[in-house]
């Protein structure tokens, strides 16, 4: 299993645009990804699951993946919410 924490930056934190994004990167792995945010863990190849989040700037998540490419995974959507989802 491997994890990072980091700190979402964009204005408007993780609405729907951002989480199509996440839903379209994760779909690129075999493993099995999360994204977890205080006492809630979303599927983050949900759309829904991610808004229930309700993730806003300077919240940070933690992104979880188990499988075969399991620090791809994670390195792909942490690079996508270091980067603010191109909003800025």
């Amino acid at each position: 299993m491997t994890t990072q924490t980091v700190q979402v930056m964009n204005k408007v934190g993780i609405h729907a645009r951002p989480a199509s994004m996440l839903v379209t990167a994760a779909g690129q792995f075999q493993s099995v990804i999360t994204v977890n945010h205080g006492d809630k863990t979303a599927t983050a190849n949900s759309m829904i699951d991610l808004l229930t989040l309700r993730v806003k700037m300077n919240d940070t998540v933690t992104i979880q993946a188990n499988g075969v490419d399991e620090k791809e995974a994670v390195d792909a959507l942490t690079a996508l919410i270091q980067s603010k989802f191109g909003e800025e």
